[in-house]
């Protein structure tokens, strides 16, 4: 019995370890490519368990996700004869694990065999533009032409390259301070001329808001004139007709006018006749001289007849 349950337990040992052997799970990420004697026989794209047979058949993992390769730095010389420090990598993944397994085997001599493709590619795109196309305005076309020079000599491998992107694409130190000089001269040119149209503008501006002004002021003007010139025919119409209704009180209110005027506090002096007509109501409330007042105090004399009220009296 004992020795019945020593043979078991082999025979289950060697059986776990042939389905140890022969199973192989590909995950989600991965591919597989399955190696009899080291020759390709299959490829495996599904996820999940997978079965081989033992000893015989080999399974090579590759990666399904997108991998980054970054080159190294190198200097370019642009159509414009300036040079330049440019940094780039790419993206690419592995779209043929047989033929990437019969040129490269493994993904650590991507960076040997693409590196160089991915540079001489940059060199040939960066050598037939300008600096300025490069920096600012061809940068994505650039990128793009890259990629598609990459792929066409990448598929020998087996690899699809994503995208080619520049990291840095500087002027070499000796270069940078006059490029920038010129640069900035270019700019301060730039924003001159905008100044030099902004101060034109704001000329006419000005002008036309000053010729506005000078109309709309004579404008302005005119309609005062024309107010005033109603106001005083409507207030000479006013005293006309005050004075055709009691010429005697029109007369009253005038000289109190004059009065408050000429008589104001301070240093007032009048060089006048007492019994001139500034002072008829001095003397008699009702407006006579004061020489007809005087004679009309006097004993046995009748009064004098009232003084002639049709006109104001004369202001001061």
């Amino acid at each position: 019995m004992r020795t019945f349950l020593i043979f078991l337990l082999v025979v289950l040992g060697i059986a776990a370890a042939g389905v140890y052997a022969s199973a192989y799970i590909v995950h989600q990420n991965q591919q597989a490519l399955v190696l009899e004697f080291g020759k390709p026989k299959r490829v495996v794209q599904q996820p999940g368990l997978h079965w081989k047979l033992p000893v015989v058949e080999t399974v090579e993992i590759f990666d399904k996700r997108i991998l980054d390769l970054d080159t190294a730095t190198q200097e370019v010389t642009a159509s414009d004869q300036k040079r330049l420090i440019v940094d780039a990598f790419a993206r690419y993944r592995i779209v043929d694990p047989l033929k990437f397994y019969q040129t490269l085997r493994f993904e650590g001599a991507v960076r040997s065999r693409l590196g160089p493709i991915v540079e001489s590619a940059l060199r040939r795109a960066l050598g037939s533009t300008t600096f300025q196309d490069v920096v600012r305005d061809r940068r994505d076309e650039l990128m793009k032409r890259i990629a598609a020079n990459v792929n066409e000599e990448g598929s020998d491998f087996g690899l699809e390259v994503v995208d080619v992107r520049i990291k840095r694409a500087d002027l070499p130190e000796q270069n940078q301070k006059s490029i920038f000089d010129r640069m900035r001269a270019e700019r301060q040119r730039e924003a001159a001329e905008f100044r030099a149209q902004g101060v034109g503008e704001a000329n006419r501006i000005r002008a036309t808001a000053d010729r506005e002004v000078t109309v709309i002021m004579a404008e302005a003007t005119r309609k005062g004139e024309e107010l005033r010139g109603e106001g005083e025919a409507e207030r000479n119409r006013i005293f006309a007709e005050a004075f055709g209704r009691d010429e005697d009180f029109f007369a009253f209110y005038r000289s109190m006018q004059a009065y408050e005027q000429g008589l104001k506090s301070g240093d007032t002096r009048l060089v006048i006749s007492p019994d001139s007509d500034f002072f008829r109501y001095f003397a008699d409330p009702m407006g006579t001289s004061p020489s007809a007042a005087a004679s009309r105090t006097a004993p046995q004399q009748r009064p004098a007849a009232p003084a002639q009220t049709g006109a104001p009296a004369p202001a001061p």
